[in-house]
């Protein structure tokens, strides 16, 4: 393994952090510790800045880039976004409607056709072919019931796990 730059995130396949690495987990540590990735990362990812400071957290978050593409949102270092799971509000539905056509000729058929509207019931029947005449009716309130359980739903990409490491050791990455 080549020897890494101070403050490189790289992702391992095993449940052990190496040497000269942490994991990224959120914990703050030492500056005492680690004064060169303090220098390099400050406190972006938390502590007080005077005695400890803060790794990056990768558990359950995607790494993404810092900067704005056209079109998209500015990011920067140590923001975090997104959530795990969501339940929709009514304004995220998109709008529709529960119009329904029906006849006012007395109805003729006992089943429906292709063509066939509710029409005013005669006997033991209750649609009509005839569609002229038809008009859409407003539906009760009462008639469409409601659905859903207004419980938040998974919001993830599919994933696979692995552990993502911090070099604390290595070389320091020089401006150029």
């Amino acid at each position: 393994m080549s020897v890494p730059f101070i403050g490189e995130i790289r992702m391992f396949g095993f449940n052990r952090v190496p040497s000269g690495w942490l994991a990224c987990n959120g914990a703050v540590v030492s500056i005492a510790d680690y004064d060169v990735l303090f220098m390099l990362l400050g406190t972006t990812y938390g502590g007080d800045g005077q005695s400890t400071f803060g790794v990056p957290d990768l558990r359950g978050r995607v790494p993404l880039h810092m900067g704005q593409g056209p079109g998209l949102s500015n990011r920067l270092p140590g923001m975090m976004s997104g959530s795990e799971t969501v339940t929709l509000t009514l304004p995220q539905m998109p709008a529709h409607t529960h119009a329904l056509s029906v006849s006012t000729a007395a109805a003729t058929l006992e089943t429906p056709a292709a063509t066939a509207l509710p029409g005013a019931v005669s006997g033991e029947t209750f649609y009509v072919t005839d569609t002229n005449g038809a008009t859409p009716l407003a539906m009760e309130a009462l008639a469409v019931t409601s659905s859903g359980g207004n419980q938040a739903h998974e919001n993830c990409m599919p994933t696979l796990t692995v552990q993502y490491c911090i070099a604390w050791a290595g070389v320091f990455p020089s401006q150029s």
